[in-house]
């Protein structure tokens, strides 16, 4: 469902023809937005005119700038009336486009807490123990729970296994997915480096929807170059 504000029912008299034409454009991309140079591919007028119907749009609040994670050099576009989507914004776990690493491992150690406490933990009741916890000032999502343990997954800090339903997994189903710490961590509780612990995609929760053509992708992302370039 596309996050939508209230429609405007007419656009200002005071728009050009070519200024409606660029707000179609704009619009009909939704809470997705366009980039600038998107446009030109779709609009059939010079750049400079693109450039100076959008700069008109925005004054009259009929189009907004945003960011966007995966194209962070490039000016992206939206309808005034939309708000932009987690895909490109990269929801909770970007600030101002940015990366939120701090609030990422503070959860992730939260989780890792959760899970040894627990011994075996199913994604719920993680979830459930984060929710009491107040650790984080948004109410999180499964999914995006999920995504936190993943990266532990990632890092080596906790697997994955299936509950057999006896023993320690008496309390879970069989055959349901839970989660176990890896082993002890090192003295005074420092987690110990995960293979992908020096790179930016052993923190970045999105990693499991990260394919190389895809929306979230290593080749357009800011922090994995310079990491290369490193």
């Amino acid at each position: 469902m596309n996050a939508k504000r209230k429609r405007p029912d007419t656009i200002s008299d005071s728009v050009t023809e070519q200024e409606r034409i660029v707000h179609e454009v704009i619009r009909s991309k939704q809470d997705m937005g366009i980039s600038q140079q998107d446009m030109k591919r779709e609009i059939n007028l010079h750049s400079n005119l693109i450039a100076k119907c959008i700069k008109s749009l925005v004054s009259k609040n009929l189009i907004k700038e945003v960011k966007n994670i995966h194209s962070r050099r490039q000016k992206h576009y939206m309808s005034a009336e939309f708000e932009p989507s987690n895909e490109i914004t990269g929801g909770a776990w970007y600030v101002e486009g940015s990366l939120d690493k701090e609030y990422i491992n503070v959860l992730k150690e939260q989780c890792w807490r959760k899970i040894y406490g627990l011994k075996v933990a199913t994604l719920e009741g993680i979830a459930d123990a984060i929710k009491r916890s107040n650790v984080s000032q948004i109410e999180l999502s499964k999914q995006q729970v999920e995504e936190i343990v993943k990266a532990l997954v990632l890092d080596n800090e906790v697997m994955e296994v299936r509950s057999t339903g006896t023993g320690e997994f008496a309390s879970i189903p069989v055959g349901k997915a839970c989660y176990k710490c890896a082993g002890k961590r090192g003295y005074g509780g420092e987690p110990k480096l995960g293979a992908l612990a020096s790179i930016p995609c052993g923190v970045c929760p999105q990693i499991s929807r990260c394919t190389p053509d895809g929306i979230i992708s290593p080749i357009t992302c800011e922090y994995y170059k310079k990491w290369l370039e490193f």
